[in-house]
């Protein structure tokens, strides 16, 4: 469809959607505190390279001087030995302070997602066929319909084999089942296209929110690949969609502590045994949305790893608001009346998201954005305190920090708003759209899928700029801030291969205009 078209159609979505459920505009206060909070980060990482310029102008101006004047210098030292000790000594122990306490690299080597066999995918007639045989209500079963018609979803997206059996099988057997599959098809993936040996892993991190067996399911990666016995092995439950970035954040600083070692990040999400069988609307929302997926990153900190990683991790800024009970019981797993378990979503959902992104961005703003982005926004917000003057404050434009946009693919009511108010062009969005409609809500592992497909067209240049922003349950918004070492070619393991051609769809109102070919 056309840009007019498409900002009517947008701006109609927006009036029709009651308030609560939209993100709020972020043309409205900014918290002062997070603008420090971002400030401290930046000027923290600075301090490190304070000693940089100042011997660059030592090393300037040693280079000008004359060997008579250096002659002098030398006779001048000889009778000041004590001086000379002591500017010794200072510079040893400021070089020493600045390698010690320099955070060291952390590159990003390569990904992989894994994609389901085509018998997986769940056409809209299936599932509804499904869903009635379930025994859900009449009211339930048109709710169901409705989501779907309205999701952004294709007809082939992935549930897993035991949500295909009539009636479905839940059981822990099965739901192992699905893990290792996506966890092990993933990380198959990426040792082969990286030639890494399992054994040369050293720090390896698991999360998938809502299904934690025991052994867990790192204890089930270590098993497979055999891992080394000193691993360092962790495994994250129960923090939502945004522990994708949280698993990245904590890899990082294991790699700071470690030297020159790989880490592993491996992101599900499982849903043979959380699928909802009961009619309450708010639980039947993630049925409709949530669907296989998982990913595996490998990251190192080894410098001879630099020539053929593809990214750097430049920042990773979390944002938790736990504190606020509202948004503390907005994604919340529970029973329902009749004692079914699901995940119950809240109506101010978007509302506590949008907070919870403003909170995020203006801490990571300082970090990222160039200076004249930042002096408007100083400028607007300066007026506003000191002058009470009736202005709205100066968003900035985070399209002059980054070109490449990963937002968490968990809904099409999140990206259409945070396009708005981003101020995002339909192209930035894209990626996430896309994989929406291709592979679903994936959780945590979905901004991965998401790269892939910018990688797969072709986009990634080097020196690009690519954020990736999700949220989770709790609530939380995490972003993470990723630098491109080189132009990125299509990787021929990538789950896109043998679709890309056919994307992107048009879509209007969250359906296809043309039904993907066959």
């Amino acid at each position: 469809m056309n840009g007019g078209t498409a900002a009517q159609s947008a701006a109609a979505a927006a009036a029709a959607t009651p308030p609560h459920r939209r993100l709020p505009d972020f043309l409205q206060s900014v918290n002062l505190k997070y603008v420090k909070l971002g400030y401290h980060y930046l000027i923290t990482h600075l301090l490190t390279l304070m000693l940089l310029p100042l011997m660059a102008v030592i090393l300037l101006e040693a280079g000008r001087t004359d060997p008579d004047d250096l002659r002098q210098l030398w006779v001048h030292l000889q009778y000041n030995l004590v001086s000379v000790l002591v500017l010794s000594a200072v510079l040893v122990f400021g070089a020493t302070v600045y390698v010690l306490t320099r955070p060291r690299p952390v590159y990003l080597v390569d990904f992989a997602c894994y994609k389901p066999p085509d018998h997986l995918q769940v056409p809209f007639e299936e599932f509804m066929r499904h869903s009635k045989l379930c025994g859900f209500s009449e009211d339930a079963l048109e709710f169901q319909r409705k989501i779907l018609e309205r999701s952004g979803l294709s007809e082939e997206t992935y549930v897993p084999e035991a949500m295909h059996a009539l009636p479905p099988q839940p059981t822990m057997a099965n739901a192992r089942f699905e893990a290792e599959t996506v966890m092990f098809g993933a990380l198959d993936n990426l040792f082969r296209s990286t030639g890494v040996k399992p054994k040369d892993v050293g720090v390896l991190v698991v999360n998938c929110s809502l299904f934690n067996p025991t052994p867990s399911l790192s204890a089930m990666i270590v098993n497979k690949y055999k891992l080394r016995g000193n691993i360092r092995s962790f495994n994250l439950g129960g923090m939502g969609c945004s522990a994708g970035v949280i698993a990245i954040d904590l890899a990082r600083d294991m790699l700071q502590v470690h030297r020159s070692t790989y880490a592993v990040v491996v992101s599900t999400e499982n849903i043979t045994q959380n699928w909802y069988f009961g009619n309450r609307k708010s639980m039947l929302i993630p049925n409709c949305l949530f669907r296989v997926g998982g990913s595996a990153v490998l990251l190192s900190n080894r410098g001879a790893d630099r020539r053929r990683a593809k990214y750097s991790l430049k920042h990773v800024v979390r944002t938790h608001k736990g504190a606020d009970d509202k948004a503390f019981n907005c994604v919340y797993q529970e029973q329902d009346d009749e004692g079914k378990t699901g995940v119950s979503l809240s109506k101010d959902l978007m509302a506590i998201a949008g907070g919870a992104l403003k909170t995020n961005i203006t801490t990571l703003g300082p970090l990222v954005l160039p200076v004249s982005e930042q002096l408007l926004f100083f400028a607007t917000l300066v007026a506003k305190k000191l002058f009470n003057a009736k202005i709205k404050p100066y968003i900035p434009d985070f399209k002059l920090a980054f070109e490449h946009f990963c937002i968490h693919a968990g809904g099409r009511a999140v990206i259409d708003e945070l396009e708005k108010n981003l101020q995002l062009s339909p192209a930035h969005v894209e990626a996430s759209r896309m994989t929406l409609h291709r592979f679903g809500n994936t959780s945590s592992s979905s901004i991965w899928y998401e790269l892939a497909y910018m990688e797969a067209k072709g986009r990634v240049r080097r020196g690009n700029r690519i954020w990736q922003i999700a949220f989770g349950s709790g609530f939380k918004c995490n972003s993470a801030v990723w630098h491109a070492l080189r132009n990125v070619k299509p990787a021929p393991n990538s789950p896109w291969e043998d679709c890309i051609d056919r994307y992107p769809v048009e879509l209007v109102d969250g359906v296809p205009t043309h039904k993907p070919q066959q």
